[in-house]
């Protein structure tokens, strides 16, 4: 079982009555020996640019864990989907997650490093200051 990310554009039309947009495609995800392990919703968000029609759509993300000889079938089932109005199956990238993870945190401490260096000389340039007074 491999981890895949899938991102679904729901019709927003179906704003009001997802639940029963969302459930439809998780039995999809099931049925085809899926496991969706999380589900991010990002609500109703304009598009870039118009899809079918549509000025906006709302954004649905699963995190999923499927069988790699079922993923064009759960492709073909979004395909014809008519709740659906864009799809996108990824495999993520650990090794490229964890680098960027990585350097945020360097990045974090080097920053934490140049504030504490710079509060240190600001304390001793206000002693020198009242010392000098």
């Amino acid at each position: 079982m491999n981890t895949y990310e899938i991102a679904v554009l729901y019709h927003p039309d179906l704003e009001i009555d997802l639940d029963k947009a969302t459930s439809k495609i998780e039995k999809i995800i099931k049925d085809n020996g899926g496991n969706i392990t999380n589900t991010d919703n990002w609500g109703k968000r304009k598009l870039t640019y118009p899809i079918k029609k549509q000025e906006h759509a709302i954004y649905v993300f699963y995190a999923a864990e499927l069988p790699a000889q079922n993923v064009q079938k759960i492709e073909g089932m979004l395909n014809i989907t008519s709740e659906v109005i864009r799809y996108i199956v990824v495999r993520p990238d650990f090794k490229a997650m964890a680098k960027a993870e990585q350097t945020r945190t360097d990045k974090a401490k080097k920053a934490a490093a140049r504030a504490e260096s710079t509060d240190g000389a600001k304390e001793e340039s206000k002693i020198e200051e009242e010392g000098g007074a």
